[in-house]
């Protein structure tokens, strides 16, 4: 019989939906996530394939059985809710209000989205561009259980999200504010200048999220190492332990006890077979202290 998951820590992956949504849940089990991620259509079309009543009940039925949960599923890669074409804004805001339908057809918990590239318009004009968006699709939604969990970023180029005060002005300016969430992502917020490896940097680092933001607000994180340095704002995730968090920054997340029940879940490079995500999790769960 196989061992059950390890529930007292919620870690996982991103997961291929390759065969159907049901099939994540399926890869996420095998490898032993009690947690997991994943997209509900193809991440690079903005249009999917709509779900079926077997496609939701099958997938119900396997997580339901399983040691998984909650489930994040993050946004396709296309999606900009401050576009500054109209075109690509309305594709962006039809998009987010499909997938936010798709999450709550399968019970999905949280909705895990990039704020947007403002494309030269600037900050300001970005931050109210994506609070209006969400504006419109949370009218559109109403009374839909699942959070919208806007994620931090690392700042390349022109994307909004790099410090925790964007967050901030995105969810002063959201109407249906109860429904707003934060995912953290170690990679990014690393990139975007905070420390998040000494233990001073990283106690700092998180009192200002709680003063600016609230910890209340945070749902997830991303686990990633980061290819670059602090404060590159390159966006180029790597193996846990193998980057410049190391495994002492990721020592200081896992022992957090703040953080102990919030999903922490990879998003780093891996082949069909995921070995990489089980050693991945095995790194941190070894730095765990007993």
């Amino acid at each position: 019989m196989k061992k059950p998951a390890d529930r007292s820590i919620l870690l996982g992956a991103h997961m291929s939906i390759a065969g159907g949504v049901h099939c994540a849940v399926e890869r996420a089990e095998s490898i032993g996530c009690t947690t997991m991620q994943m997209f509900v259509k193809n991440n690079n079309q903005w249009h999917g394939k709509k779900f079926t009543a077997e496609d939701i009940s099958t997938y119900k039925k396997l997580l339901r059985e399983s040691s998984i949960g909650p489930v994040v599923v993050h946004d396709t890669y296309l999606i900009n809710l401050c576009a500054v074409n109209k075109e690509i804004l309305q594709k962006s805001r039809d998009a987010l209000k499909d997938e936010l339908d798709r999450c709550e057809m399968l019970g999905v918990e949280y909705l895990n989205f990039h704020p947007g590239s403002h494309m030269g318009a600037g900050e300001r004009d970005g931050i109210e561009r994506i609070a209006e968006s969400l504006n419109l699709i949370h009218a559109l939604t109403a009374g839909y259980r699942v959070k919208s969990v806007i994620e931090t970023t690392a700042g390349q180029g022109t994307a909004i999200g790099y410090r925790f005060e964007h967050l901030r002005q995105i969810i002063d300016l959201v109407e249906q504010r109860e429904r707003m969430a934060v995912c953290v992502d170690t990679c990014h917020i690393l990139a975007a200048g905070y420390d998040i490896v000494t233990e001073t940097g990283y106690e700092q680092t998180f009192r200002e999220f709680d003063s600016v933001i609230g910890l209340h607000h945070l749902v997830a994180f991303h686990v990633n190492d980061a290819k670059r340095e602090r404060g590159s704002r390159v966006d180029r995730h790597e193996h846990i332990g193998k980057g410049t968090i190391g495994k002492a920054g990721f020592r200081l997340l896992m022992n957090d006890e703040r953080f102990r029940v919030i999903p922490k879940i990879l998003e780093t490079p891996k082949g069909p077979e995921m070995k990489e995500d089980i050693k991945n999790m095995r790194v941190l769960k070894s730095l765990m202290e007993k």
